[in-house]
């Protein structure tokens, strides 16, 4: 894993951008998004993972946040988050009705999934999601902030490790643009280029683009919460 993360990087460094900290990569497995083997997309003395070696079979989501800025965002206002993830493994007695009401709705709808709060009661989840957050019940994504003019861009895709190679199955394409940079002169990252991956072949019939559905960078992401020990 440490591996990658050093790939990710110099990456990065060869189109002047920063990895975006705090943003992981997870194995896969049935019901469980955020497995035991972690890849850092950049070395942190904050965030530390244990070593892990990829084995066939292996499935991982693999999510890399790039910024032309510090690659350091902030956290602004608390209340722009609202996406939350049920904690499994904390448990606590609710003292406020709505909370309780509002945690036995999560556990029963949501509980190993991420979700938004828009799906719950909103008077009931203002006051209720309070007290499961003072109690690290839930897990917040929270909403980062950049500087001003920073870009951002966000890549995140499911790839099966295979006996015969990598095979990314869930992709969808990238804006066209024309970059300043180049790394023809790299002789190991044009390597691991040649390398590719296999993409899942789309099955039926392509469906008809919408109108006004490019989409633009800015200087927000919504990050999953950090691993640390």
């Amino acid at each position: 894993n440490k591996d990658v993360t050093d790939a990710i990087q110099k990456v990065a460094a060869a189109y002047d951008c920063k990895i975006v900290e705090g943003v992981l990569s997870h194995q896969l497995k049935q019901f469980v998004i955020d497995g035991n083997k972690v890849i850092l997309s950049v070395s942190n003395p904050e965030t530390k993972v244990d070593d892990a070696e990829f084995e066939e079979n292996e499935v991982y989501a693999i999510d890399i946040v790039a910024s032309t800025g510090e690659g350091k965002p902030k956290l602004v206002d608390e209340k722009q988050t609202t996406v939350y993830k049920r904690a499994v493994d904390k448990n606590y007695h609710l003292k406020m009705k709505a909370s309780r009401f509002i945690f036995s709705e999560i556990c029963q709808k949501f509980p190993i999934m991420p979700f938004t709060a828009r799906i719950l009661e909103e008077k009931r989840a203002r006051l209720g999601l309070v007290e499961c957050m003072n109690h690290e019940l839930l897990q917040p994504y929270p909403v980062l902030h950049e500087k001003p003019g920073d870009l951002v861009a966000q890549i995140k895709f499911t790839v099966l490790l295979m006996p015969n190679g990598s095979d990314r199955i869930t992709s969808h394409a990238l804006q066209e643009l024309q970059s300043t940079k180049t790394i023809d002169d790299d002789a190991e990252i044009k390597g691991w280029l040649a390398l590719g991956t296999k993409k899942k072949k789309g099955g039926g019939k392509k469906k008809k683009a919408k109108k006004g559905g490019d989409s633009k960078a800015d200087e927000t992401m919504e990050v999953e919460p950090k691993d640390e020990t």
